[in-house]
């Protein structure tokens, strides 16, 4: 493990630097794909300056209400701490920033979200990777499998050896941000973003199965209720959308001209 990195005098925290890479590669594909839209490529960079300022804000609250009995002592230290930061708080906090900013470049359509799916997938595999160099306890539960792995230097150290999940996420999202790009021009509008609810939602609803965080309700965790409402919305969308026009497939062979046509 290697939760730090020392070049010379300067520390680098490795969870921040996967971090900070996993907004920038996302931010390459919106600006590659703002360029295929015909839409100033710069949207790339403002859009993933609004996903990271709203992620990081979402993440630190939603944090401090999950444990609010354990940092109420201590609110704004814990509100401007580098630790605790809640993937599903930055995903909604994030969003939320995006939506103001396309409201103000009038881009608040179901073509923004299809832009962001691949994005999403993307940043959060790479970010999954900061997980594993840090060992930050998002790792699984005891196993003596063929893979299985121990940190011992982790921030979270464990010396017994455990599933390695945020290897397993890293994959599986990385897989799903290859399929969503490869699927871009092939789907109706906003039924690329539906499909990623549906991975997105399905792959943590799973990976939970093999982590060690405790249940909540009827056997499950808060993120495996919170991945199935992802899902629901997810088939929901799909549905709709087959009903209406018999299918997801984009009807017009010119990608871009369809691009900001309604999906439902």
């Amino acid at each position: 493990m290697y939760p730090e990195l020392h070049l010379g005098p300067l520390t680098i925290q490795t969870f921040g630097l996967c971090f900070a890479l996993a907004f920038v590669a996302a931010g390459a594909l919106v600006w590659k794909r703002f360029g295929e839209l015909e839409r100033p490529v710069d949207w790339g960079y403002e859009m993933g300056f609004a996903a990271l300022l709203g992620g990081l804000i979402g993440s630190r609250v939603y944090f401090i209400v999950q444990n609010y009995s354990e940092v109420e002592g201590d609110l704004v230290g814990h509100l401007f701490s580098g630790s605790g930061l809640v993937w599903y708080g930055g995903a909604i906090g994030g969003a939320l920033f995006v939506i103001l900013w396309a409201w103000w470049r009038d881009f608040l359509n179901l073509t923004l979200l299809d832009v962001a799916a691949p994005a999403l997938a993307l940043g959060y595999a790479l970010g999954r990777c900061g997980c594993q160099l840090s060992g930050d306890g998002d790792y699984g539960k005891p196993w003596n499998g063929p893979w299985a792995m121990a940190y011992p230097s982790g921030t979270e150290p464990t010396r017994v050896t455990v599933q390695p999940t945020p290897v397993y996420e890293t994959l599986a999202m990385g897989l799903g941000a290859w399929i969503l790009w490869r699927l871009r021009d092939r789907v109706r509008a906003g039924c690329l973003f539906a499909l990623y609810l549906i991975y997105a939602g399905t792959e943590r609803f799973l990976v939970e199965f093999l982590r060690r965080n405790t249940t909540d309700s009827v056997g499950l965790t808060t993120a495996q209720l919170e991945s199935l409402a992802m899902m629901a919305v997810g088939a929901l969308w799909i549905a709709i959308v087959v009903r209406r026009h018999g299918g997801i497939g984009r009807p017009s062979v010119d990608g871009s001209r369809d691009a900001f046509q309604p999906a439902l």
